[in-house]
């Protein structure tokens, strides 16, 4: 039985690499379907959390990962021995793609499971690169080495290119729903990966190559950031000039056309949009390509911890208060609202500039007990109770994440100042200041 009919029939062993926000949903959707599904991770831990049946993610329940290891329904198995790379007919990489100490790419985790999957790779094979990078790494980087096991791509084993696009927590958008771009090296490639998605999502989108694949998710994640970083700007102008910069977006928003609201913060997270404009901008290089607009906004976003800092100090001097000494609770870890994702959460910078100016910190975070090592940050700290006597002993409440479990009213009435972010507390009181 050829590939191509073993998928259509869901007879294909698909083995997810990465088991993380963007490969476990895959894990759920792809077994969902009928396929069986072989699960790769090199942590131990979440591998045999998994074959107990637990989740590790928030927002994916344990009884979804139960449905699938258990009983008559069993069609998921997690593994941590990547020697078994051969077993599966589909692999699908979603591992990380982070920066260097350099902000440049750092391809290790790509190029590291490429080599292993070289190392078992077998004719009839189909290999799926979601990691988000920079356009011409499918081609330029994982295709040779996999050739360089003797077989030939598009004939022995086939290639594609497919960008990952969860958005962890989004109660509206799943794997299903989300159309499912795919670009493959060669047009029989081409045919298995949308073959492929097609099975498990509502809408694929051909292209014409990986590499339009790869431009096409740097594009979905640098129009983000340069608007993101746009209406930073406009906060800082509209503070200096006396204006409600949420009031301004709220109005704007009203257009019915020509007009997409987005809104300030306290700078980026989570794994994409922070990192996925440095991608192409190192990439333009080699072309003798200046992205000035995107570095620009990478610029204005990667400095907004250190405002939202002054701000802090500007308020806790406004009581007549220096920062040094004082007491700041961070309401939330997370990167963004409801989700136990604190991956490049902006939260981690302002703790650690509020340290630098002696300043006490403490943070609560309903989804975040215990404050995860995230790069190069390890607090050490758990998530602080919510109380009425807590937020009374604290010098300024800083909020940093806008999690629906927060209740302004609450906050507001204990809190001796608050400085706001996220526009949390919307009524706008004395002892509440936007940053």
């Amino acid at each position: 039985m050829n590939l191509l009919t073993k998928i259509q029939q869901k007879q294909a062993v698909v083995g997810i690499i990465g088991l993380g926000y963007v490969g476990l949903p895959l894990v759920l959707r792809f077994a969902e379907m009928g396929f069986p599904v072989l699960g790769f991770d090199t942590d131990a831990q979440k591998v045999e959390k998994l074959n107990r049946g637990e989740s590790y993610i928030k927002h994916i329940s344990s009884e979804d990962i139960r449905a699938l290891t258990e009983g008559a329904g069993r069609r998921f198995t997690a593994t941590p021995d990547m020697t078994r790379l051969g077993e599966p007919d589909v692999l699908i990489i979603c591992v990380p793609t982070p920066l260097n100490v350099n902000r440049e790419p750092d391809l290790e985790f790509v190029l590291n499971t490429t080599r292993l999957i070289a190392a078992t790779l077998r004719p009839g094979q189909l290999v799926s690169l979601e990691s988000t990078t920079y356009p011409g790494t499918t081609a330029e980087e994982v295709l040779p080495l996999l050739a360089a096991s003797g077989l030939t791509v598009g004939q022995d084993f086939f290639l594609v290119f497919s960008p990952e696009r969860e958005d962890p927590g989004n109660p509206v958008f799943q794997v299903s729903t989300i159309p499912k771009v795919v670009g493959g090296i060669t047009p029989v490639c081409l045919e298995l990966g949308v073959a492929l998605y097609g099975q498990v999502v509502n809408r694929v989108v051909p292209v014409s190559s990986t590499q339009a694949a790869e431009m096409s998710k740097l594009l979905e994640n640098i129009y983000r950031a340069v608007n993101i970083a746009l209406v930073n700007e406009l906060k800082m102008l509209c503070h200096r000039m006396g204006l409600d910069i949420f009031e301004v977006i709220e109005a704007s928003r009203t257009k019915p056309f020509g007009y997409q609201a987005f809104y300030p913060g306290p700078g980026l997270g989570g794994h994409c949009i922070p990192i996925d404009p440095f991608y192409l901008t190192w990439k333009a290089r080699e072309y003798d390509f200046a992205t000035r607009f995107i570095e620009l906004a990478g610029d204005i976003n990667i400095n907004m911890p250190y405002y939202v800092v002054e701000r802090v100090l500007e308020a806790l001097n406004g009581q007549a208060k220096p920062l040094k000494g004082s007491r700041i609770l961070v309401l939330g870890l997370a990167y963004k609202k409801d989700v136990d994702d604190a991956r490049e959460s902006p939260a981690f910078k302002i703790i650690e500039l509020l340290n630098d100016h002696g300043a006490h910190v403490d943070y609560n975070d309903p989804h975040i007990p215990v404050a995860p090592k995230v790069r190069k940050y390890t607090l050490n700290k758990y998530s602080i109770e919510l109380t009425p006597e807590n937020l009374k002993s604290y010098d300024c409440v800083l909020v940093v994440t806008d999690h629906s479990d927060y209740d302004p009213a609450f906050i507001a009435a204990h809190a001796p100042l608050v400085v706001d972010t996220r526009n949390l507390i919307k009524t706008r009181l004395p002892n509440v200041k936007l940053a």
